[in-house]
């Protein structure tokens, strides 16, 4: 009882390392729904995917069981991306879910040894080895009993990351969400790494201490490392346009307190980063949507500041329990990437 203590209070010791960027894999979002509105749904969120954008969100899942898939490849499909996941009702006013979430890139060589002792080089030393990030999410979500419309939850994040037989990190966290419904206006937020993600890592000093050494470098050593917390508040309207059609309009806001980011607006104290959602719907069965975000000033080729954003659009239809979805995403405008195709895949089966 007192390993597990300790366990516990390690996001709140001093020996940690707080990065910018830690986890990452964490940020880049599940479900092609929201890649199509720019990830603008904090607030309207009200699916399976809600596990990951809002755990409140799964208070809104009408008493169904529900199972989603996704699967992206990023930079020329040397990175897979994979999401699974599966919520269920406990009672009138709980729920909870389960996702797994996979990034990595595999089959990299590892040429450590190449060269043998003598000098000679040899192909077959070569070893293939992946490196992969991976995070279970264990979420609840529940029902205010003394104020209509509030709904809260959270997610316990078990994580792992691997790099071959090189290293390798455990650590866990915790988010909190809630989202509040009055009439048609929707209001959300969620905390992410409420008291601090911590990876704990784990160097194999022989396999890498002979190489570091022979090139001059210093290996890496064991160490703490946090993720801390980044805020996001939303907004959402959902307006009827005539019986057939309907528009559901969002806007979000992600704080950051890890330093200056380039964000649209940024200081010493931290940073918001704006999105924007839009989502046309035709008889609950045909949607269509578009987002702007990623807001950022970058210099041109004449050294002039020039504000630059990603858009996105998507594609979805739902009928009888099954939602597909898709999203182009055009990370091209803020990387040398190109455009990324997304399509996720959910299952709704009422309880019985």
């Amino acid at each position: 009882m007192k390993k597990t203590f300790l366990l516990l209070l390690l996001p709140f010791f001093g020996f940690g390392q707080g990065r910018k960027y830690s986890n990452e894999f964490l940020n880049i979002g599940v479900d092609a729904r929201a890649f199509g509105m720019s990830n603008a749904v904090v607030a309207s969120v009200g699916d399976i995917s809600s596990a990951y954008w809002n755990p409140a969100g799964l208070m809104r899942t009408d008493n169904h069981y529900q199972f989603a898939v996704m699967h992206a490849e990023y930079f020329a499909s040397l990175a897979q991306y994979d999401y699974l996941a599966a919520s269920m009702p406990i009672d009138a006013t709980s729920v909870a879910a389960v996702s797994l979430i996979r990034f990595g890139v595999d089959d990299i060589p590892d040429t450590s040894e190449l060269i043998d002792s003598e000098g000679n080089v040899n192909y077959d030393r070569i070893r293939l080895f992946s490196a992969a990030d991976y995070a279970l999410l264990l979420s609840y979500a529940r029902s205010s009993e003394k104020v209509a419309g509030l709904n809260f939850g959270g997610n316990v994040k078990l994580i792992y990351r691997n790099i071959g037989r090189f290293a390798d990190a455990f650590g866990f966290g915790f988010d909190l969400g809630a989202q509040y419904k009055v009439k048609d206006w929707e209001f959300g937020g969620v905390l992410r790494d409420a008291t601090s993600t911590f990876n704990a890592w784990s160097v194999n000093e022989d396999a890498l201490g002979d190489v570091f050494a022979q090139t001059g470098n210093e290996a890496p050593q064991n160490a703490i490392e946090l993720t801390l917390p980044r805020l996001t508040l939303g907004v959402a309207r959902k307006w009827d346009l005539n019986e057939k059609y309907a528009l559901r309009t969002e806007i979000n806001a992600e704080f950051t307190f890890d330093g200056q980011r380039n964000t649209l607006v940024t200081a010493n104290f931290g940073n918001i980063d704006p999105s924007l959602g839009l989502e046309l719907g035709y008889q609950g069965i045909v949607f269509v949507r578009a987002g702007v975000s990623n807001f950022s000033r970058t210099l041109d080729f004449s050294g002039e500041r020039k504000l630059t954003l990603q858009p996105n659009m998507g594609i979805g239809f739902y009928y009888k329990g099954i939602s597909l979805d898709y999203a182009l995403t055009d990370i091209g405008d803020v990387s040398t990437a190109l455009y990324s195709n997304i399509f996720s895949l959910k299952y709704f089966l009422a309880k019985k």
